[in-house]
Parts: C-alpha cells; sequence; structure tokens
C-alpha cells in the first residue's frame, strides 16, 4: 500500500502550516488529518506526513508515539481509552477498566475480533476534577463509575 493524502486533506494540512511559524509547528495536526484518512498511523504514513511538511521522519515518530490520540495500528469502531492516572486511580478506574476488560474480552491495546472494540488504558486525559473518566473515540465521559460505564458500552451500536 502507498498512503497518498487526499487533494482536500492536503488543502487542509497546508491551512494548518499557515496557523504556524514552521512546518514542524504543524505536525501534530498533519499526524491527526492522516489518521482520519488513513485510521491509524504506519510507517508509509509516516514517511508521507515527513515528505508533505519537509521534516524528518524521526520528528513524526516521536510525535505519534508520544500522544494515546495516535494510534500505530488499527483500533476498534469504538476506541474506548480508560484513564488510570492518578485521580481516576483514586476514583475507581481500575475497577472501572477490568469491568471493561471483562466486558468486552480484550486486554490493553487489543481489538475485538469484529473490529467493533479496541481497549487501552491511559495516563491523564486531563478531566483530574471529573475523575474518573473514560473516552470513546473523540466523545469525552466523565465522573463514571462501572455501572454507567457498562451502559455506555451497551448504547454503541
Amino acid at each position: 500500500m502507498c498512503f497518498k493524502f487526499t487533494e482536500e486533506n492536503l488543502s487542509r494540512i497546508e491551512a494548518a502550516r499557515k496557523k504556524y511559524p514552521t512546518a514542524l509547528a504543524a505536525v501534530m495536526d498533519t499526524i491527526y488529518i492522516a489518521q482520519e484518512q488513513n485510521g491509524y498511523i504506519s510507517n508509509e504514513v509516516m514517511e508521507e506526513i515527513a515528505n508533505v511538511l519537509g521534516i524528518d521522519k524521526v520528528n513524526v515518530l516521536s510525535v505519534v508515539t508520544f500522544y494515546t490520540m495516535y494510534h500505530t495500528k488499527p483500533m476498534g469502531k469504538y476506541h474506548v481509552q480508560v484513564c488510570t492516572n492518578v485521580s481516576c486511580m483514586l476514583c475507581g478506574a481500575y475497577e472501572i477498566f477490568d469491568g471493561v476488560k471483562e466486558k468486552l474480552g480484550l486486554d490493553h491495546m487489543q481489538v475485538s475480533p469484529d473490529s467493533k472494540f479496541s481497549l487501552e488504558e491511559v495516563e491523564c486525559m486531563g478531566a483530574c476534577g471529573y475523575a474518573p473518566m473514560i473516552a470513546v473515540n473523540e466523545d469525552y465521559f466523565e465522573n463514571l463509575n462501572k455501572e454507567k460505564v457498562f451502559e455506555i458500552l451497551d448504547s454503541l451500536k
């Protein structure tokens, strides 16, 4: 497979580049656009990002592997992230994470056989005052307990 950005996404990247003083500063926006298009960030995608921005691939790799919002392999239709950092942990995050693992039959960074769900334990998601929390794709849910999380999971079609 040879990854190339669509013309529409190249326009989006150019618009993002105009917001920043250097091409390197637009790398996060560009990675996100690439992930929207491809579903995840492969080595080929990283090479194309580097080529389009005119930066070294290692700069792309360092960002992709640092942030949990970027995926280096295909994830499920519903990517469930459970925060287990200190605030969430103190408010029951491990009970939630263990419950989700059992309910979905998945462990950290696994994808269900039907590709409907994937599960990830993450560090901080920035909602410490509303702990515990999870994210499903781009939707954030706060002030949770295991029962509320199960309701959220059951509502996903």
